[in-house]
């Protein structure tokens, strides 16, 4: 497999918005990630994504050299993604020193930077990014925080980006759940732009009609694998996705097996240039 979600934050990077806005709907705090149980939880994964998170209005960061770090440390092959919030004024020194440590992607959270994606003030750090073919990695849908932003979490906002940039690679993260359709209709009609399926089986329902819905509209050689570790493990998520794929209710479609292990067995990174 290769997990193309998942992540390495402490509490130092969280401030106060993990245990203030998140641990009350998470329960136990899943923060601190070592690079020893990273690589224990990783088991029978090829290769694997890793970044933090930046919000600068929620006091939330997590450094480039922390996650360059954090990659050199573990056995898994992995492939360090920055964290960035393109309102930082020095944003793109961040971004020059990323890709100056090996980090080959960005991660954005606008639903916690609150900043629009549509923006054009932002169109001079999507160029840098493309050209230093940097993976853009958001952030849409659904978050915990009280002081997050759901309009700017929408998935077709990220339309927006691929119209102006259409050769920027883009992965919308959970399907952008619970807008999965409008994740789908963005995947269709841009080229550039893919979704991890992470977190969709938390919620069976949404996720079983979600993967549905992507065979329908003929995108599910867009879809990647994604844990969203250490939420749940890889081995967790395998067992959801099958899960949803065991569900057959009668008088509709079911998920097709081939999904299922397109997700589990297909080599992304080569399309998103990252081979």
């Amino acid at each position: 497999m290769i997990d193309v979600h998942t992540h390495c934050l402490t509490a130092e990077h969280w401030g106060c918005e993990y245990h203030d806005h998140w641990q009350p709907v998470y329960g136990d705090p899943w923060v601190d990630v070592t690079p020893e149980a990273y690589d224990a939880a990783m088991v029978g994964v090829k290769a694997a994504f890793v970044f933090g998170l930046r919000a600068t209005a929620a006091g939330v960061g997590t450094p480039n050299d922390f996650v360059e770090k954090f990659c050199a440390s573990t056995r898994t092959e992995t492939i360090g993604f920055m964290s960035l919030d393109p309102t930082d004024p020095d944003v793109l020194e961040q971004l020059a020193d990323g890709v100056a440590r090996g980090l080959r992607g960005i991660k954005l959270y606008p639903v916690l930077a609150l900043f629009d994606p549509r923006d054009a003030r932002f169109d001079p750090f999507y160029q840098a990014a493309l050209d230093a073919g940097l993976v853009l990695l958001w952030h849409m849908g659904a978050t915990p925080s009280p002081v997050g932003d759901l309009s700017v979490s929408q998935p077709l906002v990220v339309d927006e980006v691929a119209r102006r940039f259409p050769d920027l690679v883009q992965i919308i993260a959970h399907m952008g759940h619970p807008w999965q359709r409008e994740t789908i209709v963005v995947l269709r009609k841009n080229r550039r732009v893919f979704s991890d399926v992470s977190a969709n089986w938390a919620r069976p329902q949404d996720g079983f009609h979600a993967l549905v819905r992507a065979q329908e509209w003929g995108v599910v050689d867009k879809l990647l694998f994604g844990s969203d570790y250490p939420v749940w493990t890889p081995a967790e998520a395998v067992a959801g996705l099958r899960g949803l794929g065991d569900m057959k209710p009668a008088g509709l479609p079911w998920i097709e097996p081939s999904t299922i292990e397109h997700l589990l067995d297909s080599d992304p990174r080569a399309v998103l240039g990252l081979a």
